[in-house]
């Protein structure tokens, strides 16, 4: 039986992708990192990049890093590995909230969360994630399952005084509770935050961290410009949640951190800040939460 009983997620939505990668973009001055992403979905696919290409792509627009997130035992390891091997790449390992359900279905939720416990111990595992809650993919039957996991991660988090990545899709208010009721890690962040402008403020006043994606740059997601507006400058970073989410003008194609740049300007554009200035606070940003690279 293979460790991962399910990844349906990624199965699906990488089949749905298109292989053309966009161009890159100029390069910033001020060099960023991409603070999520999934590189082991492209690596070795036909028409995709291998990691080290990622990285040379990345490097070569001023992305000096990234934060590698694993979702399930398989994907994990594969992290741990991958910033064990490149200076260049931060580890996150978890069981994503959509397959926690199938682990504990299979009896295998236990087992494997103590797989995350050990690989959070490897020095270039600086964060648990992501895990939360997900109300969009995982019905009410499943949902136990989800609460479960969470609050077992965020233990581990506190455990290895690591950061936490939360994946927080149709379950911002039950995600906010879990934090209050159980205590958020020291660094918490939303990855891909997905609120308004009224969970913005609330998250920033608690000491949380908001990750923008480039669904920012969707012309339907006025919700994410306005929170970016309100929210805590030296409490936002940049992600890229490769190979998803590709910024506008090129949604739709496959996702990359060498694409970025093109994200940093939109928000910097956004909230009237001059780029570089914004790359350097981001930059400030990332490190603090996952230590240096």
């Amino acid at each position: 039986m293979p460790d991962d009983p399910s990844n349906y997620v990624r199965q699906r939505e990488k089949g749905s992708r298109d292989v053309s990668y966009p161009a890159a973009p100029e390069p910033l001055a001020v060099p960023v990192y991409d603070n999520h992403c999934h590189l082991e979905i492209a690596d070795g696919d036909d028409g995709g990049l291998s990691l080290d290409q990622q990285l040379e792509r990345a490097l070569d627009v001023g992305i000096a890093g990234v934060v590698q997130a694993g979702g399930d035992i398989d994907s994990s390891r594969w992290s741990a590995d991958a910033a064990a091997r490149h200076p260049r790449v931060l580890a996150a390992v978890a069981i994503h909230p959509n397959e926690a359900p199938v682990y504990e279905k299979a009896g295998r939720l236990d087992e494997a969360i103590a797989v995350i416990d050990e690989l959070a111990a490897q020095p270039r595992v600086r964060a648990i994630g992501e895990t939360g809650l997900d109300f969009f993919r995982t019905g009410e039957d499943g949902r136990g399952a989800q609460f479960r996991s969470f609050e077992a991660h965020i233990a581990l988090a506190k455990k290895h005084r690591v950061a936490m990545q939360i994946h927080d899709r149709d379950a911002h208010q039950a995600v906010l509770d879990t934090l209050e009721r159980v205590g958020a890690p020291e660094k918490t962040v939303f990855h891909c935050f997905s609120g308004d402008a009224e969970m913005a403020r609330y998250a920033s006043e608690r000491g949380y961290y908001l990750s923008f994606a480039g669904n920012v740059t969707f012309k339907n997601a006025q919700n994410l410009r306005d929170a970016l507006a309100v929210a805590s400058l030296d409490r936002i970073m940049v992600e890229t949640d490769a190979p998803f989410l590709t910024p506008a003008p090129f949604r739709g194609r496959p996702n990359a951190p060498y694409l970025v740049p093109v994200t940093v300007r939109f928000m910097a554009e956004e909230l009237g800040l001059d780029v570089d200035a914004l790359c350097a606070q981001l930059a400030a940003t990332t490190v603090g939460v996952y230590g240096p690279f």
